[in-house]
């Protein structure tokens, strides 16, 4: 257990990793999926590669095998799987079996059996992160748990529905509307999903992350600070508006779900990072200033583009009348605008050293980038907490 000197079983390891990697909102988007694969993949294959004492190499062919099964079952649910439920708790559920299953040696038929009751244990609703609750870091734990168990019972001939995904009363019909499932298995072997993830550069909901990325180009490229802001004018895709278009938030979790206040945040502070949540920071008089001068509505362009493009439209008009728009296309960290290797390091040691320390974190970081080559899976979760050496 990451953090702690602590170990646990398999399934509990998955549960507490899967759930604290998702916390902070700061894991990767595969957004064609609408989906944060890393939270419940990796979580359990790193599990269950510690257990069973397993090479780097076959972690991370785990760790690709968990992103492409999972990122096609949820290319081919979506849009309409979104519309209710949760990609990351219930397609997650089918990244960990995969990557479980794959570090254990299934065969193709266990495999089948294990990805067959994985679609029956997938859950995860929208409503639970359209208020201040504890459930949505919990979908991607309870995936990675879930789909750790159906990995491991399937290793010891526990069966499941093979029809379980096209069935007429299987995860497609029940949770994705009408299902192309020919989207699964478009340029398999060809095209790896793993390749296009995106990593996130703000520590809030990614559906925010176009406006913000276009409100600090417009400042950046015209020298506006908030004191030369008259109004600012946000449009965007329509699920933008529905998971975080909170007008007032009011708690840290609401604040990362509020497009009027992170980029209200942005625009006063420069940056979205964890910082911006703490109390200070959400109520800060010329944050929530800017906010009541924010306005944010659908964009029929950046509509007819979701989910293969998370766009926005940004107009700032400034305190002397002039108006700037820019449409922002992508995000940063979109495989279109990819964070560098120095940029992804220091939003490494921005999360661990806090926890681990400088020295640790350092530590930590070497032995990953190093994983390939490592004959036994230790990714040191005996550091403790603290700051020591």
């Amino acid at each position: 257990v990451y953090g702690d000197r602590r170990r646990a079983p398999l399934r509990l390891a998955a549960l507490i990793n899967g759930t604290a990697s998702h916390l902070v909102e700061f894991d990767d988007i595969f957004r064609d999926a609408i989906y944060h694969p890393g939270s419940p993949t990796i979580a359990a294959a790193i599990a269950a590669a510690q257990e069973r004492g397993a090479s780097g190499e076959l972690l991370l062919r785990a760790i690709v095998v968990g992103y492409e099964i999972s990122t096609r079952i949820g290319v081919a649910v979506n849009p309409a799987h979104y519309r209710f439920w949760h990609t990351t708790g219930t397609v997650g559920t089918f990244g960990a079996a995969a990557a479980v299953g794959t570090v254990l040696g299934l065969d193709s038929k266990q495999m089948a059996h294990a990805l067959a009751n994985a679609a029956t244990m997938a859950a995860g609703l929208q409503q639970a992160f359209r208020s201040d609750a504890n459930s949505k870091p919990l979908h991607a734990g309870h995936a990675a748990e879930a789909g750790a168990l159906a990995a491991m019972l399937a290793g010891e001939g526990f069966t499941g529905a093979l029809d379980a995904l096209e069935g007429e009363a299987g995860f497609g019909a029940a949770l994705g509307g009408k299902p192309d499932w020919s989207r699964a298995t478009a340029d398999l072997g060809r095209r790896y999903n793993v390749t296009a993830m995106t990593f996130k550069n703000h520590g809030c909901c990614g559906h925010a992350f176009a406006a913000i990325d276009g409100a600090l180009l417009l400042a950046k490229r015209h020298g506006l600070g908030p004191e030369n802001i008259r109004a600012v004018r946000v449009g965007s895709y329509r699920a933008a508006l529905e998971v975080a278009g909170m007008r007032d938030p009011r708690t840290a979790f609401q604040g990362k779900f509020s497009v009027p206040y992170v980029v209200a945040s942005a625009l006063v502070h420069g940056s979205v990072r964890l910082d911006a949540f703490a109390p200070k920071r959400l109520f800060d008089p010329p944050t929530r200033a800017l906010m009541a001068r924010l306005t944010f509505e659908l964009d029929a362009e950046a509509e007819a583009a979701f989910p293969g493009r998370r766009s926005a439209m940004v107009e700032i008009e400034t305190a002397d009348g002039q108006r700037f728009r820019h449409r922002q296309l992508h995000r940063k960290g979109d495989p279109e605008e990819p964070l560098s290797d120095a940029e992804l390091e220091a939003k490494f040691h921005e999360l661990a050293v806090p926890v681990l320390g400088r020295t640790k974190a350092a530590r930590l970081l070497a032995e990953i980038e190093a994983i390939d080559g490592a004959k036994r899976v230790g990714l040191a979760p005996a550091f403790a907490v603290g700051s020591g050496r």
